[in-house]
């Protein structure tokens, strides 16, 4: 059952790369919000659901943790949708809200590997 688990923090892990890396591509480029982001995005929000579910553990879940790391995902969804929506209508996204998706993209997946 360990071995399932991590499995699914792999996956969880593989949707911030997805995020991070789309969005360093960018950085160096045109500053624009991909469906790869998006799609990342979607990956690290389902495996960490999955995550999230007390199944065969011995001990118990840090749902501070939890709670705090949900919080960032909601956020970078919200900036992920704005930035893609200002993208389409004024054909450029907004400094703050692009580097504002980086810093949290990172944030999260820190906190996923250094938070015990």
């Amino acid at each position: 059952m360990e071995t399932l688990r991590s499995i699914v923090v792999l996956i969880h892990l593989v949707g911030f790369a997805a995020i991070f890396g789309a969005w360093l591509v960018e950085a160096l480029g045109r500053r624009r919000i991909t469906r790869l982001m998006h799609w990342g995005l979607g990956v690290a929000l389902l495996a960490g659901l999955v995550l999230s579910a007390p199944w065969g553990l011995s001990h118990d879940l840090n749902y501070t943790k939890i709670g705090i790391k949900l919080v960032v995902l909601v956020i970078i969804g919200g900036l992920l949708g704005a930035g893609a929506a200002r993208g389409r209508k004024a054909g450029a996204v907004p400094a703050g809200i692009f580097w504002s998706v980086g810093a949290l993209t990172l944030l999260n997946a820190g906190l996923a590997v250094i938070w015990r």
